[in-house]
């Protein structure tokens, strides 16, 4: 075997070695965004559903929107980690309120723009479904951006990609009620209370069915 040869099969063998080892790195990293992702919904689930005392709920939130900073740190570009960092700092002004409160909603609606310009479609949607209900939750204009006709285009465009979904049916059940629709309401939190269960998130689908099935009584 000429040296030549001997050349360009080491160069190949590397060329190999390096593209094994670049698969590796990035179904790892892959596994350890999904696991952080998975932990940061648990743990919403939890400050959420599961702690009552304002000031608990409060350092809970605080405590997972550093854990979420850090894990979008690791993987800047992941677009699931954005919506929930959008999703606890919401969850965050609704339950602190305040002079923070409005500042929290912005920087998730900035959040959540990102990604649907980018990934609209990443986790089924939710994007459209949180930055929905931003609008529609949060005062509109001077004091804050909500607009009633955004948060409906933003939840329809939920519901066309995840038209089952527990979570764009309550969100849009929840704005008909509040825009005095009940009858539409009505259906979408039923069609909401009849979605599948998500893999992995027990309790949020148990809390939400609880704030679906309060939300009913107060129509019925």
């Amino acid at each position: 075997m000429t040296i030549k040869k001997m050349t360009s099969m080491a160069t190949g063998l590397h060329s190999v070695i390096a593209g094994v080892i670049l698969a590796f790195v990035s179904t790892a990293n892959a596994a350890s965004s999904s696991q952080e992702l998975s932990s940061i919904q648990h743990k919403w689930a939890k400050c959420k559903y599961d702690v009552f005392n304002k000031d608990n709920k409060v350092r809970c939130l605080e405590q997972l929107i550093e854990k979420n900073q850090i894990a979008l740190v690791k993987s800047p570009d992941n677009n699931a980690l954005k919506i929930w960092l959008a999703i606890n700092k919401s969850t965050l002004a609704g339950v602190d309120g305040g002079l923070s409160a409005l500042s929290l909603v912005k920087e998730s609606k900035a959040l959540l723009e990102d990604v649907i310009k980018n990934d609209p479609e990443v986790l089924d949607g939710s994007a459209y479904t949180s930055l929905g209900s931003l609008y529609y939750q949060v005062p509109g204009w001077p004091i804050g951006f909500g607009d009633d006709d955004k948060a409906e285009a933003m939840l329809k465009k939920a519901l066309t990609i995840n038209p089952n979904g527990i979570d764009p049916n309550f969100f849009y059940g929840e704005f008909l009620a509040q825009d005095g629709r009940k009858t539409e309401a009505i259906t979408y939190l039923k069609k909401a209370q009849k979605a599948a269960p998500r893999p992995g998130r027990p309790l949020a689908d148990r809390g939400r069915q609880q704030e679906i099935e309060r939300k009913l009584k107060e129509l019925q």
